[in-house]
């Protein structure tokens, strides 16, 4: 056995754009099934995981409403991506082994379950992997702040971040190639300086709930895993003494 997770139960949060793979839209099957293999490792390691999946790689509700739609359809539309998006990570995950569960903020009874909090527990405390889907059920809201409510709902002992990079960086690495990289920061630091880790209703409801954010990359293989163990490379944003 390896070393102790270092948390029992995370959310992970995945936006849609990091299912595209090398596309340009849609879901790529090998990334998702990569991403689910990450999962399969942390959850054979110990830790509980629940999920969100954001819809940018499908439609989002942002662009969607520039384009003419109103700005509640076009989120509604949003958050029927995610469940799509859902629905294709629960095959990658059963592919691998590891029994999941998409429960969805907006009822849907024929593909997934509607959400329900103390449900959602117990198929974490089985062992199953749980993907929530429909964002909030509410428009105007952000995936980002979906996972951090429902971090909060399960009791979750951290919110993991899955990115393009390997943590918080001062300004977005592919473009400055000299752009500070944070190993820790606060919830007030990501705040104050604007850092676009997630919207800041998202860190907020984060620090009012005292749940760390863990920023890492997604797209390197073994990544979750590693990080779960204290041993990987991320940035963790946590209230400082």
């Amino acid at each position: 056995m390896g070393a102790e997770p270092k948390f029992r139960r995370i959310l992970l949060k995945v936006s849609g754009e990091a299912l595209m793979g090398a596309q340009s839209y849609g879901i790529d099957v090998e990334t998702v099934d990569r991403i689910a293999a990450d999962v399969h490792d942390a959850v054979a390691g110990g830790t509980q995981v629940c999920m969100v999946i954001g819809g940018g790689n499908i439609f989002r509700g942002l662009s969607g409403a520039a384009k003419g739609i109103d700005r509640a359809t076009a989120d509604y539309m949003g958050m029927l991506a995610t469940v799509m998006n859902a629905l294709a990570m629960q095959a990658a995950l059963e592919r691998s082994g590891v029994p999941s569960r998409v429960q969805s903020a907006i009822p849907m009874s024929t593909v997934c379950e509607p959400y329900i909090r103390r449900r959602a527990i117990r198929h974490m405390e089985k062992g199953r992997a749980v993907i929530f889907a429909a964002g909030t059920g509410n428009p105007f809201f952000t995936t980002d702040t979906a996972a951090a409510l429902r971090a909060a709902e399960m009791n979750c002992q951290a919110m993991f971040k899955g990115t393009q990079v390997d943590g918080v960086y001062s300004a977005d690495p592919k473009k400055v190639p000299n752009a500070e990289r944070f190993d820790s920061l606060s919830y007030h630091e990501v705040l104050a300086r604007d850092l676009q880790v997630m919207d800041a209703s998202a860190v907020s409801l984060s620090r009012e709930n005292k749940i760390p954010i863990v920023v890492f990359s997604i797209h390197n293989r073994g990544a979750l895993a590693a990080v779960l163990r204290g041993e990987g490379r991320s940035t963790i944003i946590e209230e400082r003494s």
